[in-house]
């Protein structure tokens, strides 16, 4: 293929599994590429083109827990709660969204106190990058206790309504009876692991002090599964300092080991430095402003990006991130802005063509 005279051959690389692990771009070969100008098409605002990115850790905390039977007056029941908005845990987490598996640890805390219910299982969440629009418990109470844990169920959901009144449309929280099974939780181990969920930290810790707009710091309480005896919680810190990734990943492990569950990390990329010097990055802008007429937008953002995975490996490339408008990623109201598809193709083009060699 001719690609003129301006730059050499063009390079496509597709990863895997970036949106569970960066595991792709982490197992990509030094030495492979041999380009010098990096066109990362991830990113999910057009207009917008992103310089910088935050690193992000898993953290998986796990423990094993006593049951014990439940008793002949015991009544089951499945407490439901969805139809929060979720989003992206980079994205979207500084829009004060709910966090499905956080609303449910304060109602099951006032359940447990008011009420003696007793846990027998709860799921909530599907990715450690999309904040939880779904979590699911079955408890226990004595049968005396049902009416009031009813009335509790209807007045915290009218409470989380008010709450979220300007952020969800919809908190839709339920109470139905179920069989009772066989076995619960005992009640040290739920009281220990109770209080590790009500305490953990989820949400922004701070924002960048030098672009006070944009998240640097925070951590998404993304996955909780707990059932027959073992318990799993699987949290995505985020920062765009490694320092800072430190002191969150440190919060979280010293919440969870102080009730008894081993903590392990996984994951870990390091975050994208801005560099505003960037002459691809300027390409950009002015094939922008030449096919559009409008000024593009710079940014730097608080979602993960392989563009840092990469550049550990490729420190020379000159790296811009762009992409057509996408809402919502990793949820279930993930959406594309199809007007948006045509111009982002047309200035990819563009850029292609006009990409010079890198001196």
């Amino acid at each position: 293929m001719d690609q003129g005279p301006k730059h050499g051959p063009i390079e496509g690389l597709i990863t895997k599994d970036e949106e569970t692990g960066m595991y792709g771009a982490n197992d990509l070969p030094k030495g492979q590429m041999k380009g010098d100008i990096l066109f990362n098409l991830d990113s999910e605002t057009w207009g917008k083109f992103v310089i910088g990115s935050a690193g992000g850790i898993d953290v998986t905390c796990t423990r094993k827990y006593n049951e014990v039977k439940t008793a002949s007056g015991d009544t089951a029941v499945r407490i439901t709660l969805k139809g929060l908005k979720g989003g992206h845990s980079g994205l979207e987490i500084h829009e004060g969204r709910a966090n499905a598996n956080k609303l449910m640890a304060r109602l099951l805390q006032l359940a447990i106190v008011d009420h003696k219910a007793r846990l027998v299982s709860w799921h909530g969440g599907n990715m450690r990058n999309a904040i939880p629009f779904k979590a699911e418990t079955v408890v226990v109470v004595p049968e005396d206790n049902l009416k009031g844990l009813k009335k509790l169920v209807k007045t915290m959901k009218a409470q989380f309504e008010s709450e979220f009144k300007f952020i969800e449309d919809t908190v839709d929280l339920t109470i139905k009876a179920i069989d009772r099974p066989k076995m619960k939780m005992a009640l040290d181990d739920q009281t220990t692991i109770l209080r590790a969920l009500y305490a953990c930290h989820d949400g922004v810790v701070r924002f960048i002090p030098a672009y006070p707009n944009v998240v640097e710091t925070s951590s998404n309480l993304a996955i909780i599964d707990i059932e027959d005896g073992k318990a799993s919680v699987k949290i995505l810190a985020r920062s765009a300092r490694e320092d800072m990734k430190d002191y969150i990943v440190k919060m979280l492990m010293t919440c969870f080991h102080l009730a008894d569950f081993k903590v392990e990390t996984g994951g870990d990329y390091i975050g994208w430095d801005p560099n505003p010097d960037s002459e691809a990055l300027h390409m950009l802008l002015d094939l922008y402003k030449q096919l559009f007429n409008e000024e593009g937008i710079v940014q730097v953002d608080h979602a993960g990006l392989e563009c840092s995975i990469i550049l550990g490996k490729y420190p020379h490339m000159d790296v811009v991130s762009f992409g057509p408008t996408l809402r919502s990623p990793h949820t279930t109201i993930e959406r594309a802005y199809i007007p948006a598809a045509e111009p982002f193709w047309r200035l990819l083009v563009k850029a292609l063509e006009e990409a010079p060699v890198k001196k």
